[in-house]
């Protein structure tokens, strides 16, 4: 008869051993979905501790801190001294590259009135907010206080960063 050439990687293997090419790139990607799938969660398990950490080395007071990422999204539990401290916590979290929406899932040990939060815009300072939200440019240092520490700086402020505004009651 003589010599046949065929493609090697091509059709079913002989009695059932072995994959055909599609199987084999199906399986692969299959590994390498799942690999990427594992660094995903240990980046994501990476980011909550760093979060945790960051909290805490605000002195931020919460009992139990727990913060779990999911993709773009956090949610916290825990147990946080006040209200402040609860919503600091919240805009540590939310305020932090990649993080598009907080769960927040905390208690307050000692209740008071929440804030409300006021997202930067390209303009915006301090003394413009604190006049928009209580008439008086000259309040601002009332929000700066209130987003320390996380605020170092009362001119350091950026657009799509969300800032607390305490009653001032």
């Amino acid at each position: 008869m003589g010599l046949f050439s065929f493609i090697k990687n091509t059709g079913a293997k002989v009695f059932g051993i072995g994959k055909t090419t599609e199987e084999e790139a199906a399986e692969a990607r299959a590994k390498a979905k799942r690999e990427a799938d594992a660094a995903e969660l240990r980046l994501e398990e990476a980011a909550a501790r760093n979060l945790e950490e960051t909290i805490t080395d605000l002195q931020l007071q919460v009992e139990d801190l727990n913060i779990f990422v999911d993709d773009d999204m956090a949610r916290i539990s825990g147990k946080a001294y006040d209200q402040a401290t609860r919503e600091k916590v919240i805009l540590v979290v939310g305020n932090t590259a990649g993080i598009a929406t907080v769960d927040d899932n905390m208690t307050v040990e000692h209740v008071e009135p929440e804030a409300q939060f006021h997202t930067v815009v390209s303009g915006d300072t301090l003394g413009k907010i604190a006049k928009h939200y209580y008439g008086n440019a000259m309040k601002y240092p009332e929000i700066f206080e209130a987003n320390k520490p996380m605020l170092t700086d009362p001119d350091k402020i950026y657009p799509g960063q969300v800032l607390r505004i305490p009653s001032l009651d």
